[in-house]
């Protein structure tokens, strides 16, 4: 997995009013936990670019006034609005300690998919599957095969084969599907439709002769 490097500085004064000026100035309030004790810094919102809105999953290195450390990205806030980085939480790593992200999912195949090529809906539900492994065997991100997905199918968790990390979600969420169109369901209900009285026409024409 790449690696970020994010430059911080530590903070003098925390609270609300503080934090506020900070973000008012371009920079995140973050917090780091997971060592021996917390540290609050902070750090320009322009760096977070490659962390945060990116398809890939990555590790930082934190410059934190030049002291460095291993992390990741364990939670961050946005404003409801206009989506700006609020506030970050990182985690420090440590060489054979197990940790848990959040890793993006790449679906393999979509344009093949015989459901969309017959005009179905395809819709990528899940984005994200939070995964737990060694810093080492943790992946950039996770692809998904729904090249085979037909009409009305679906592809779940639980068709994902780990490869030496754990998923955490649950096996019977779905990944993506293939929707069946109101248009399409409309043919459909009126192809079954026409079967049944046909089969509903023969069935008289078969009694009538019996009669006669």
């Amino acid at each position: 997995m790449k690696t970020v490097e994010i430059i911080g500085y530590k903070r003098a004064n925390l609270g609300k009013a503080e934090s506020k000026r900070l973000r008012a100035e371009g920079y995140v309030p973050c917090v780091l936990y997971g060592g021996k004790e917390q540290v609050h810094f902070y750090a320009p919102n322009i760096l977070f670019r490659e962390v945060l809105y990116t398809a890939e999953a990555h590790f930082v290195e934190l410059n934190i006034e030049g002291e460095k450390t291993r992390a990741v990205i364990q939670d961050a806030q946005f404003h409801p609005v206009s989506e700006a980085i609020l506030h970050a939480d990182f985690l420090q790593l440590f060489p054979g300690k197990i940790i848990k992200m959040d890793i993006p999912i790449h679906l393999v195949g979509r344009g093949q998919a015989p459901g969309v090529q017959q005009g179905g809906k395809f819709v990528h539900k899940l984005r994200k599957l939070t995964v737990k492994a060694l810093p080492d065997n943790m992946p950039e991100h996770i692809d998904v095969d729904v090249s085979k997905l037909g009409l009305g199918k679906s592809v779940k968790v639980s068709a994902i084969t780990p490869d030496n990390f754990e998923i955490l979600n649950s096996p019977i969420i779905t990944v993506a599907t293939v929707e069946v169109p109101r248009a399409l369901k409309g043919v459909e209900g009126a192809e079954e439709e026409g079967e049944e009285t046909e089969g509903a026409e023969e069935a008289t024409e078969e009694a009538t002769e019996a009669e006669s």
